[in-house]
């Protein structure tokens, strides 16, 4: 397993940050990630708890489950497929209040569930990816929402 954390500070209020980065069309704002939809909407809010989304990336797909939503603190989600197969552990954005802005931890822990190569891919193509994934999007935030 591999865990994945990226954070960043943010000039933005919690509430614009959660809202950026809770709404999956948003990943799209990296070049790695091709496609989101919304297959099925959340309890209170689009991306809320329960949702549905589906994310094709340059390296495959994934279907995740937003499996907690704590506006504007955190969301968990949980990859229910994927292709290639991989097991998701644990992946959640937080959010916390900081002067100047909004400091956010995004942390997930995977796996490619591959024989003999799972543990290359994991660390050599699915780290690399989830973590410029990550930052891309942190990026795209962060240039929204300070220049709003």
């Amino acid at each position: 397993m591999q865990t994945v954390t990226v954070e960043r500070t943010i000039a933005a209020p919690p509430e614009a940050v959660f809202d950026f980065l809770s709404n999956a069309a948003n990943f799209t704002r990296s070049p790695l990630v091709l496609r989101q939809r919304l297959a099925e909407p959340g309890q209170g809010a689009p991306y809320g708890q329960g949702a549905l989304r589906i994310l094709f990336w340059v390296i495959g797909w994934f279907r995740e489950r937003i499996t907690a939503y704590d506006a504007p603190r955190s969301f968990d989600y949980s990859v229910e497929r994927s292709f290639p197969p991989s097991e998701h552990r644990f992946g959640r954005v937080s959010f916390a209040a900081v002067d100047g802005g909004t400091h956010v931890t995004w942390t997930t822990t995977f796996r490619v569930k591959f024989p003999l190569i799972g543990g290359v891919l994991t660390r050599w193509v699915g780290r690399p990816v989830l973590s410029r994934v990550f930052n891309d999007v942190l990026d795209a935030a962060a240039t929204d929402l300070v220049n709003r």
